[in-house]
């Protein structure tokens, strides 16, 4: 009696996170499983794209891809865990939102999240991993929407300007204003105006 092995079907997840450098504002990351059958054309980096272009083609990742998610980490959390443990703790919950188990993750960069399968970290992955490119564009339109509400709620920053990176006019608007509750306590700029 012949016996024959399952195939192990492989099930590849991008992941990338945006909103690392900024002093306002939470991490989130994305997680996406593209359909080969269901290609989206014109995916890169995040920041190599137009806004227009983001805010494009984030809307056709979502309908196409086999899984996608978002996960988040607060200000809060930022300022307690360190940045580092923050992005693990975004990238996590967006694995964790996919609703299927994939068996491998592409992480852009060179620092591998805690996930419970394979991980494969590349520099540069954004650009160069189709799957990696969407997540890209997930976390970042995500974030962006996120920092113009904040914008509304907390009015005189220019949140919806510059994202909460560090900007002259963001320093500007630090010092005249003071840090808000979006700030991000332990970053150097934020906890210098404090009083360390």
């Amino acid at each position: 009696m012949d016996l024959f092995e399952p195939a192990i079907v492989e099930i590849i997840c991008g992941i990338d996170e945006a909103g690392r450098g900024p002093l306002a504002g939470p991490v989130c990351a994305a997680a996406v499983v593209l359909d080969p059958s269901r290609p989206v054309a014109g995916l890169n980096d995040s920041k190599q794209l137009s806004e227009k272009k983001r805010d494009t083609l984030a809307p056709l990742i979502r309908e196409r891809a086999l899984a996608w998610a978002v996960g988040w980490a607060s200000v809060e959390e930022i300022d307690e865990y360190n940045i580092r443990q923050a992005n693990f703790l975004a990238m996590k919950r967006a694995f964790k939102g996919l609703g299927l188990a994939p068996t491998h993750a592409l992480v852009d960069g060179k620092d591998p999240p805690p996930l419970s399968c394979k991980v494969t970290c590349i520099i540069g992955g954004d650009a160069l991993e189709p799957a990696i490119s969407a997540a890209s564009i997930l976390a970042k339109t995500s974030r962006d929407a996120l920092m113009v509400d904040l914008c509304a709620q907390y009015p005189g920053y220019g949140f919806s300007q510059h994202k909460g990176y560090g900007s002259a006019s963001h320093m500007e608007a630090l010092r005249r204003l003071g840090p808000s509750p979006a700030h991000r306590r332990t970053f150097a700029p934020v906890r210098d105006m404090l009083g360390g």
